[in-house]
C-alpha cells in the first residue's frame, strides 16, 4: 500500500471508516479514533527501505490507540520514531507523555500500548523497523522511549534535514533503490537517541545524587534520635525501602550501618572532649541513639578494639 489518499467523493464518515481500516493494515494493528474534524480527509505515502518502512501521514484532526488487546504474542518486535513536520501531537506511553512540534521526534515502543492525538491537521513522518537494528540497549531505550527529542542542538541538526529529506522524496525511495539509506537512517537515529540517552541519564545521576545527599543530611541531623531506622527516613523522603536501600549501597553504605558509624564517631569525640567529662560514659552514648549501655559498649568495641571507658582513658 504504498500511496492512499482518502477519496472526495465519500461521506466524512465514510472516509474515516476506510482510513480507520488503511491505519490499521499499514502499521502495527492501531484504531483510529475520531477527532472534531466535521470534513475529515488523509493521506498515507509509504515506501521500504529494506527493513525500514518509511511512511509519510497527513490527516485532519483524529486519534490513534494501541492497545492491549492489540499486542498479540507473536507480534513482530518493532519500534516506531515519528518526526512532526506540521501540526502537533500529543503522544502517551506507560506513565509518560511528549508533545511533538513541528521539528520534533520521538521513539515509541509497539510492545506497549500508546496513544497519538492530534488536535490540528498534521503531517507526519514515521519511520518503523525491528528493534534490534536500533542498537541500543534496553536502558537506553527506556530512557528515551516516549520523550520529545528538539533537535535543535548535537546531532539534531544533522539528522533532522535527513530525515525532512525522506519524507519529501517518499514516494520515489522505492524507484531509485535506496536500500542504503536504511543503514544510514538508522545509524543517524542510534547516534541522535544515544546522545539524548546519555544526556537523560545524566540528569537521572544528578538527581540520585541529590536526593542521596538529602537523605544524609537528614540522618546526620537526627543520629541522637533512637528510633530513626529506614522506614521513617523513606518516608520522610517519599521513597521506598528497597529504593533507600539502592541508594545508600551504590556508595557501599547500609542504612544501619552509616547510622551506626556516625553515631559511633561522634560518642567517642565525646569522650575524649573535656566538656563532657563530667557525663557518664552511658549518658554519652544515650546521647547518639544508644540507648543501652551494654549495646552501645558492644557495639564501640566492636569498632575501635577497647570499650568506651578505655576510650576516655586513653583520650
Amino acid at each position: 500500500m504504498p500511496s492512499v489518499t482518502t477519496s472526495r467523493d465519500d461521506t466524512s464518515d465514510a472516509r474515516f471508516e476506510f482510513w480507520r481500516e488503511t491505519v490499521r493494515r499499514s502499521f502495527v494493528p492501531l484504531e483510529a479514533v475520531p477527532g472534531q474534524a466535521s470534513d475529515f480527509h488523509a493521506s498515507l505515502h509509504t515506501s521500504q527501505l529494506g527493513a525500514v518502512q518509511v511512511s509519510v501521514v497527513a490527516a485532519q484532526p483524529h486519534g490513534v490507540t494501541h492497545t492491549p488487546r492489540h499486542i498479540a504474542a507473536d507480534q513482530p518486535d518493532f519500534v516506531k520514531v515519528s518526526l512532526q513536520l506540521a501540526g502537533r501531537c500529543r503522544l502517551a506511553q506507560a506513565d509518560r507523555q511528549a508533545l511533538l512540534a513541528p521539528g520534533e521526534l520521538a521513539l515509541y515502543d509497539t510492545r506497549r500500548p500508546y496513544t497519538l492525538d492530534f488536535d490540528l491537521p498534521y503531517r507526519m513522518l514515521v519511520l518503523m523497523f525491528p528493534r534490534p537494528l536500533l542498537r541500543l540497549t534496553e536502558q537506553d531505550l527506556r530512557r528515551v522511549n516516549a520523550t520529545a527529542i528538539a533537535c535543535r542542538e548535537g546531532l539534531g541538526p544533522v539528522v533532522q534535514p535527513f530525515l525532512r529529506g525522506l519524507a519529501r522524496q517518499v514516494r520515489e525511495l522505492d524507484r531509485v533503490g535506496a536500500h542504503r539509506l536504511a543503514d544510514s537512517a538508522l545509524d543517524l537515529l542510534g547516534a541522535l537517541l544515544t546522545q539524548h540517552g546519555s544526556a537523560a541519564a545524566h540528569k537521572e545521576d544528578d538527581g540520585r545524587e541529590v536526593l542521596r545527599q538529602r537523605i544524609l543530611t537528614y540522618m546526620e541531623q537526627r543520629l541522637s534520635d533512637p528510633e530513626l531506622g529506614p522506614d521513617r527516613i523513606a518516608a520522610a523522603h517519599h521513597i521506598s525501602r528497597r529504593y533507600l536501600y539502592k541508594l545508600l549501597a551504590e556508595q557501599g553504605h547500609t542504612v544501619s550501618g552509616w547510622i551506626r558509624e556516625r553515631r559511633l564517631t561522634q560518642c567517642r569525640r565525646d569522650l575524649v572532649d573535656p566538656v563532657f567529662i563530667h557525663l557518664p560514659v552511658g549518658a554519652v552514648g544515650s546521647r547518639w541513639g544508644f540507648p543501652d549501655p551494654a549495646h552501645f559498649s558492644h557495639a564501640f568495641k566492636a569498632a575501635y578494639g577497647m570499650s568506651p571507658r578505655e576510650a576516655r582513658d586513653a583520650g
